[in-house]
């Protein structure tokens, strides 16, 4: 794996979904940096621990969620260390449940399946049913990381960039929220 910046040269070879990701950063002048790793798809720990390696980033935990109806989803981004509570999230939320959202609502929602589920994601939410939902912490940080809608190649770019960016281009519903974590 190694550090390269912007879009790549050459998109073939790419779903189609990860060219449309590089194609809204850059329509949106968002700088970001992206590591390829089509033969070791991030879906090991140790995987992931390389990836942030190169890209200097902690790429965060990213959970698509539904309420126990299946009528409202959730895509929370959290530290990837920190534990995830259903429980203290729902109380947030004033809901009485949620549960993760199974792989076919992932993809009619959000066109991505399990294990490259991030915020690029929701560029396919044309009708933002999604809300989005965003640990405090993550925003701390001065960098973000995720995957550009498949789990083979990763990036980074400033966090100010999603904030100011990226979110309000989506136009999804935004949430912040305060996890715990370990205690």
């Amino acid at each position: 794996m190694e550090l390269l910046h912007g879009s790549p040269e050459n998109m073939s070879g790419r779903l189609e979904r990860e060219c449309r990701s590089y194609l809204l950063l850059d329509r949106l002048g968002i700088d970001f940096y992206r590591t390829d790793h089509p033969d070791t798809p991030a879906t090991t720990m140790e995987v992931c621990a390389r990836v942030d390696a190169v890209l200097d980033v902690h790429i965060c935990k990213n959970l698509f969620l539904c309420n126990r109806q299946k009528t409202d989803y959730y895509l929370l981004i959290m530290p990837g260390e920190k534990p995830f509570k259903t429980k203290e999230l729902s109380g947030q939320l004033g809901i009485a449940r949620l549960s993760f959202a199974d792989a076919d609502a992932m993809m009619r929602l959000l066109g991505v399946e399990p294990g490259s589920v991030s915020v690029m994601g929701l560029m396919n939410d044309a009708e933002n049913r999604v809300r989005l939902l965003i640990d405090e912490d993550v925003l701390k940080e001065e960098q973000f990381g995720c995957h550009p809608c498949a789990n083979t190649s990763s990036i980074r770019f400033s966090t100010a960039d999603l904030t100011e960016k990226l979110i309000p281009a989506l136009g999804n519903r935004v949430d912040l929220v305060h996890l715990v974590g370990a205690e």
